[in-house]
């Protein structure tokens, strides 16, 4: 690359790391593997960023790609194995879901539980404030895959924090 694109690179990554990293946490819950995310998005974009023609579609070459190295990485077998030396606690039976699910903590920990893809489409749709037709495009799919990858992921998220969960929107 030239200076030029350097120095526009430059900018681009400054003015948008700090979004694309919590984009990133946002899919995996874990600030760690959100940086290595945003890492291999960012090398990603900048490896192709002479080749990008249109400037204004660079958010969604980033989100596509950050969101295909979160899923890529929950496929490989090493991140499902873990060890633990103590067996957790079942949750408290009978408490209000007002209790139980009155912070964000709850909400990531309940998004960890959904499979990788429906996650994304989750984050995407709900966090991010893209439409349906956003999330096709920005995961490579089809309109109604997302809308029933949505009706799961929301399923499956309200099996972890219960009946009570709002999406507004």
């Amino acid at each position: 690359m030239d200076h030029r694109d350097e120095q526009e690179f430059a900018e681009y990554f400054a003015a948008k790391r700090d979004s694309v990293r919590r984009t990133a946490y946002m899919l995996c819950g874990d600030w760690h593997r959100a940086d290595d995310l945003a890492q291999t998005a960012f090398v990603a974009l900048h490896r192709r960023w002479r080749k990008i023609r249109d400037r204004a579609a660079i958010d969604a070459y980033v989100r596509k790609t950050l969101v295909r190295a979160a899923i890529d990485e929950s496929r490989r077998p090493w991140r499902r194995e873990r060890q633990s030396d103590e067996l957790p606690e079942p949750p408290p039976a009978g408490e209000p879901l007002a209790e139980r699910v009155a912070t964000r903590e709850d909400l990531l920990a309940g998004l960890r539980k959904v499979p990788p893809r429906q996650r994304a489409v989750l984050v995407l749709r709900y966090l991010e404030g893209l439409d349906v037709g956003g999330v096709a495009k920005a995961l490579g799919c089809s309109e109604g895959n997302v809308k029933s990858q949505t009706a799961r992921g929301l399923a499956n998220l309200r099996d972890v924090l219960g009946e009570e969960v709002e999406t507004r929107g």
